[in-house]
């Protein structure tokens, strides 16, 4: 029965499946440890700016409710500069995520480039000792076989001249 010669990325053997999930923990410890922490951080500032934003056009609001023409052309300014603050933050938390995510799939790509080069260098490595050893065990049975066959004078004597018409034969 003949064997199906599958690529090794869909049959993947445990030495890869080790490789390829080491590589992927090292890369979200990384983006744990430092990426997401810093992300959050910077969100909750804006966050945190954005309430008090918040807060102080609400306060404004109220001061503003006893005033007539004037108070109502306030409040839609804060209420404009209150949203415009609000796109601001969404705009710019959409960019941080946006560059962490690229950089984390970058980094990824290179990882996983990395190791499908070592495995394939490794592969190549193994396929030359294999094919040494495989020449040097022929060269072996060969030598063994010839010993066996040519032990005496008169069977060397036949296997040279069969030699030697094959020779002629093929030219």
């Amino acid at each position: 029965m003949e064997s199906l010669n599958l690529p090794a990325v869909l049959t993947p053997d445990l030495g890869l499946l080790f490789w390829m999930l080491l590589a992927f923990l090292v890369v979200f410890f990384v983006l744990a440890k430092f990426g997401f922490p810093a992300i959050v951080g910077m969100v909750e500032e804006r966050k945190q700016y954005i309430d008090e934003s918040l807060q102080k056009a609400h306060e404004a609001n109220e001061k503003l409710a006893s005033i007539t023409t004037q108070s109502e052309q306030m409040l839609t300014e804060a209420r404009e500069r209150s949203a415009q603050i609000v796109k601001e933050a969404a705009a710019t938390r959409d960019n941080i995520v946006a560059t962490a995510q690229d950089k984390a799939r970058e980094e990824g790509a290179r990882i996983i480039a990395e190791a499908k080069q070592q495995i394939e260098a490794e592969k190549q490595a193994a396929l030359q000792e294999i094919r040494g050893e495989v020449a040097q065990l022929s060269i072996s049975v060969a030598e063994k076989i010839l010993r066996k066959q040519l032990s005496d004078d008169a069977a060397q004597m036949q296997y040279v001249n069969q030699l030697l018409d094959e020779v002629s034969v093929g030219k």
